[in-house]
């Protein structure tokens, strides 16, 4: 039986370690999923076509070069969500100088047909502490305010990609010294 589980959070929501330890309990059930991250399969050809090597570069691209690889990197997915459980590792939208992007427009959704989108959320200065930590990326600095703004957009983004698809929406608050909540909600939404 194949499975589409979309999951999405804001950078330093914690949405990595979550889904990673809920699979390690899964496994032991015998159910397995492969993640793949939407930004590393766009990343990948952007590599391939334009030399883009860091993926925080990837925003940068011209807006129309970029939808024609997100495209593609939606076939790719969908093609491996044929034969296996997938969990679509991505963003809801992308900050793009000229503005907000979806990160699954229409033509992604259609393609990949997910059957739940999860969020995963912590507090705006859970997130900001976290993100302080992480010396591996090149992110962009937000306050507190602009972060719970994000996490507000992520959710009228997740129910318009709902209505589009017919995917479920499922919130997974992963607050700090709670983690094992969080893989216990992550599990329910993914057995």
């Amino acid at each position: 039986m194949s499975k589409v589980v979309v999951i999405t959070g804001v950078p330093g929501s914690g949405k990595t370690t979550v889904v990673r330890q809920a699979l390690e309990v899964l496994k032991q059930q015998g159910i397995e999923y492969e993640v793949v991250n939407y930004g590393d399969v766009m990343l990948e050809l952007m590599r391939e076509r334009l030399g883009v090597t860091h993926r925080d570069d990837m925003r940068k691209i011209d807006t129309g070069v970029y939808r024609e690889i997100q495209r593609e990197a939606g076939k790719k997915i969908a093609d491996i969500a044929k034969q296996k459980r997938v969990i679509v590792d991505t963003h809801c939208f992308v900050k793009k100088p000229e503005g907000y992007y979806p990160g699954l427009p229409l033509w992604v959704l259609q393609e990949l047909r997910p059957d739940v989108l999860v969020l995963v959320e912590a507090t705006p200065q859970e997130i900001a502490r976290r993100r302080t930590l992480d010396a591996d990326r090149k992110r962009d600095q937000e306050l507190e305010q602009s972060i719970q703004e994000h996490q507000e957009f992520n959710r009228m983004v997740a129910m318009a990609y709902s209505a589009i698809s017919g995917a479920a929406v499922r919130i997974v608050t992963n607050h700090d010294d709670r983690l094992n909540e969080a893989v216990e909600q992550m599990v329910s939404v993914l057995r």
